[in-house]
């Protein structure tokens, strides 16, 4: 089910040390050279556990505009050579409070959605029994649902926060119901998600009809449209998002198309307007604390990107949402039996 990496790991202590497992030294091996995981870390193979595993999908046959997606997991792990262990926006070393791991990627069937969706479930049902914490790098935003089924049946149903340009909960493409723009609707309808703590932040652009947002708003959803994280600006959402949330598990979906083609070029369905980088990351460290049980960064396309803006951006978010998981370990969340989430 899994593919992981063939490099080997220089200079690293042993697992049996007792501690975490950081990155190759860049002291001792430059960044350019070494291992082609996330960060550098150890692979899930390398180490006798993993709190957070960082796991790619390479999968864009649900894509509705431009697609090549599928290339993101990799050019997610190249621009993340340049990522350092000490966060000093949380004041955190993530690499030392928890074992982060580069799970390599779940191998999905690129022509067949209905079956790709079914193995990144059991991938994240099979890393996730392990006891580790998902950080998904896509793909496209179909992979959501699956990853979602998979948190849902150990935490039962979760506070969302989706950051995109776009909604997200349409009912089918071209009659398909399983596509990029209909993960949400999909998760709502099977009770993966808790009603009243669901938020799009981010979203722009224009829409198919009025009704869009009539239909998004009736499943639950509220709305922080990129325009309010202008005029509010950070605080005041991230308070709104706090209230929201409550003491719920969270997932966090990013859709790196939540940032403005200025900043992400790199992607399937670009919409001007959009939120900064900055404004981004203070946002997700402005949700530090709550119990992040699962999160995913999606839709980097490398094929439209320019100088590595995209990849770099959703590295750095990537790097973010493990720094939250590790500085808030869960502790007695209640795990749901397989019959819980049908």
């Amino acid at each position: 089910m899994l593919v992981v990496m063939s490099q080997e790991l220089p200079d690293q202590p042993p697992a049996s040390s007792g501690g975490p497992v950081g990155p190759v030294d860049s002291s001792q091996v430059p960044r350019f050279a070494g291992p082609a995981t996330f960060a550098r870390l150890p692979r899930a193979d390398e180490v006798g556990r993993a709190d957070v595993a960082v796991v790619g999908v390479p999968f864009d046959s649900g894509v509705s505009y431009r697609p090549g997606a599928r290339f993101g997991p990799a050019a997610v792990r190249e621009a993340s050579r340049l990522l350092r262990p000490h966060h000093p926006g949380l004041d955190l070393d993530p690499f030392a409070a928890a074992q982060v791991v580069d799970a390599g990627d779940v191998v999905a069937n690129p022509f067949s959605i209905e079956q790709a969706i079914e193995q990144v479930e059991a991938g994240a049902d099979e890393l996730s029994g392990a006891g580790a914490r998902l950080v998904t790098i896509g793909g496209d935003h179909t992979i959501a649902l699956p990853l979602l089924r998979s948190v849902a049946r150990r935490h039962g149903p979760v506070a969302l926060v989706h950051f995109d340009a776009h909604l997200d909960t349409w009912d089918t493409y071209f009659g398909a119901p399983y596509t990029h723009g209909t993960p949400f609707r999909r998760a709502v309808e099977e009770g993966l998600l808790e009603p009243g703590a669901l938020t799009h932040v981010g979203t722009r652009g224009p829409l198919y009809g009025r009704s869009d947002l009539t239909d998004d708003a009736r499943l639950g959803f509220g709305l922080v449209t990129s325009a309010d994280v202008m005029r509010r600006g950070v605080d005041e959402v991230v308070d709104g998002l706090r209230s929201r949330i409550g003491d719920r598990p969270l997932y966090l979906s990013i859709d790196i198309d939540v940032l403005d083609p200025a900043h992400a070029p790199g992607t399937g369905t670009p919409e001007a307007g959009g939120m900064t980088s900055r404004e981004l990351l203070e946002v997700l460290r402005g949700l530090a604390g709550l119990q992040l049980v699962g999160a995913d960064v999606v839709e980097v396309a490398p094929a439209y990107d320019h100088a590595q803006m995209t990849a770099v951006a959703a590295s750095h978010v990537a790097y973010d949402l493990v720094s939250l998981m590790a500085l808030s370990p869960l502790h007695g969340a209640s795990e749901q039996t397989d019959g819980a989430q049908q």
